[in-house]
């Protein structure tokens, strides 16, 4: 059957929260805040300066989703896209969705003036992604990312 990939909308909020809550406990092993997860969820829904969920649709089911966020970069003048909260369903795994969600992705960043390139980051020990996004033609940044939480 054939994958449609369309834009996230409010209609969508349980699946992508579900989604994500299982791309947690799968790759990091962490069990996410489900109202913190559906507010956050919702608040990119609301505020498209946030980002914009790709899901990939195989008939009546979502079998896949990205999430696209900004980053601003002053020595470009342009903007990166960072694909983030990137899932595919179990059963719908090694079939090309992610593929196709990634190639909708690259050619709507190609088509915006505005945009200097795609951006994501993997888990150290999630050689199966890894691999995936060498082979869609995204190479190791030389960056090395850090970070602080509140």
């Amino acid at each position: 059957m054939n994958v449609v990939i369309r834009t996230a909308t409010e209609a969508d909020v349980q699946t992508i929260v579900r989604f994500n809550a299982a791309m947690a406990l799968e790759t990091e092993s962490k069990q996410l805040d489900e109202p913190t997860l559906t507010a956050g969820v919702y608040a990119v829904l609301h505020d498209p300066a946030l980002g914009v969920y790709y899901l990939a649709q195989r008939g009546d089911d979502i079998v896949g989703q990205a999430l696209i966020t900004f980053e601003w970069s002053d020595w470009r003048n342009a903007m990166f896209w960072w694909i983030q909260s990137v899932y595919v369903a179990p059963v719908a795994r090694r079939t090309g969705v992610y593929r196709q969600l990634y190639e909708t992705i690259a050619r709507c960043a190609d088509e915006s003036p505005n945009v200097c390139g795609l951006r994501l980051y993997v888990e150290r020990e999630n050689t199966t992604a890894q691999r995936t996004y060498e082979q869609l033609g995204m190479h190791r940044s030389t960056y090395q990312f850090y970070e602080s939480t509140s």
